[in-house]
């Protein structure tokens, strides 16, 4: 079957629109066709090579859209289904077991490396029948279509916006549940988020959830800053030449409960850790710069033990996606996790105008609408 998709040639280079091959769905897949598909931060990650998927590669993995074809084993959706795309675990493992898939044992081979388990691949040139890469986090949805399983698709009630429900596949679903999952910020308790995009603006709506009493949100883009506050945060700070302690303890002196990290910055990192109280805990989300992927830790071992501090990373906000979103998408239903805020929509054609835009901080979550 043809279909379009956003194509990457080589590292670092644009996204081109073009024409490929899709595999029909074997027993265990689904064929979704994509109606919109949000753009992460993973995605330029991937872009510029950090993941070991041979170009050419279609990426994608915040896909939401309408069950096509489903394989004989697949029970879990029917065709006509709404469903929003998220990522791929096997089952299994002790980590799927226990009810932590974002663990998956199998992680890496599931999302990363462009092609099905057994190594084969969904998508190929047309005429030649030359392999691409897909299987991007279980689905390249960059595309009109994608093959995706049943463990990496969540139905959509009506009333959630199907166009955008991808969006909480991945960078909302980080944000929110590393604030009501993996920390489970206590009511009460105090917040300072590092970073106003997507991640650290749906870790805003989930402390507001958790009945956080300070929320406070560093984030150097004043439109950021302004709608933070619109969502639930109680101050928010221009962290451009002050000092970060300084500026959260003159609102909480004793230092905040939590403190979580969406920038991977090494120096941004280093100033959470002196922003926490005793017995503080830092969740970290961000990728680092390609030069700083070996950095270590920040603060020092003494601090820590002194302080009793807590230090975690944190994948996909610690989700089970059959779970986690749906409770997502009832909140939004009910009015309390409006996630559709944060969204500037673009068609798929304009991928790369979306990227530079996101990048000069004119939207926060672009979707590209197929």
């Amino acid at each position: 079957m043809k279909i379009t998709a956003a194509v990457i040639r080589e590292s670092m280079a644009p996204f081109s629109i073009e024409t490929l091959e899709i595999d029909d769905p074997r027993a265990d897949e689904v064929l979704v066709r994509i109606v919109g598909v949000g753009l992460c931060h993973t995605d330029l990650v991937a872009q510029a090579g950090a993941f070991p998927m041979t170009r050419p590669a279609v990426f994608g993995h915040e896909g939401a859209g309408i069950v096509e074809r489903i394989g004989t084993g697949v029970t879990k959706v029917k065709p006509g289904d709404r469903v929003a795309l998220t990522f791929l675990s096997c089952g299994h493992c002790p980590s799927c077991d226990d009810h932590a898939p974002a663990y998956c044992h199998s992680m890496p081979l599931l999302n990363y490396t462009g092609s099905r388990l057994d190594g084969s691949k969904t998508l190929r040139e047309p005429g030649s029948n030359a392999p691409v890469s897909g299987s991007f986090f279980g689905q390249s949805s960059f595309a009109s279509h994608a093959l995706a399983q049943e463990r990496n698709l969540v139905k959509v009630p009506d009333g959630v916006p199907l166009e955008i429900a991808g969006t909480l596949g991945c960078g909302v679903q980080t944000g929110a549940g590393s604030v009501m999952r993996s920390m489970a910020c206590r009511a009460g308790s105090s917040l300072l988020v590092l970073g106003g995009g997507t991640v650290g603006l749906s870790a805003v709506m989930g402390a507001a959830v958790q009945g956080c009493k300070h929320i406070i949100v560093a984030e150097p883009h004043a439109a950021r800053r302004q709608l933070a506050l619109e969502l639930g945060a109680t101050h928010a700070i221009d962290p451009r030449g002050i000092d970060l302690n300084e500026a959260v303890r003159a609102i909480l002196p004793a230092g905040v409960d939590y403190a979580f990290d969406t920038s991977g910055l090494p120096a941004v990192l280093e100033s959470a850790v002196t922003c926490l109280a005793p017995r503080g805990t830092l969740g970290f989300v961000g990728v680092p710069p390609m030069e700083s992927m070996g950095m270590k830790l920040p603060g020092t071992l003494l601090g820590a033990m002194g302080s009793g501090l807590t230090m975690r990373g944190i994948i996909e906000g610690d989700s089970e996606p059959d779970v986690f979103i749906p409770q997502l998408m009832s909140l939004y239903l009910e009015g309390r996790f409006p996630f559709d805020k944060l969204v500037a929509t673009y068609p798929l054609a304009d991928i790369n105008r979306a990227i530079k835009e996101q990048h000069e901080g004119r939207c926060i979550k672009p979707v590209l609408l197929v």
